[in-house]
């Protein structure tokens, strides 16, 4: 399945979640509005620190939400590789093979 076919699927789950729970999904957007939008951090910044988390902790759904954020915001193949060798660096094996799933994803998102 295409990361394109991954990110549309969960797209409709979490329609799905909003729909069974609005109040706990609006809420969690609420704090995520407030983080994005505020500090002192740029945006792209924040999402490399998503993008890293995601890595860390193995999560193919997040990865694929924050890479495609950073390919609409312009994140350069490098910029992505220098992350992901950040999260290898602090994560060992299990974040290398993430790692390379997120290349895959930009390469892929990246495309167009």
């Amino acid at each position: 399945m295409s990361w394109k076919d991954k990110i549309s699927d969960l797209r409709g789950s979490l329609r799905n979640l909003n729909g069974a729970n609005p109040d706990a999904m609006r809420g969690f957007g609420g704090l995520t509005k407030a983080v994005k939008e505020g500090g002192v951090l740029e945006f792209k910044t924040k999402e490399f620190v998503a993008l890293g988390i995601a890595v860390a902790d193995r999560c193919e759904s997040c990865i694929g939400l924050h890479v495609e954020a950073l390919v609409k915001i312009g994140a350069t193949r490098e910029e992505v590789a220098d992350v992901l060798g950040m999260c290898i660096q602090m994560g060992g094996g299990p974040a290398m093979m993430y790692a390379a799933k997120a290349l895959e994803c930009y390469d892929e998102l990246s495309a167009d």
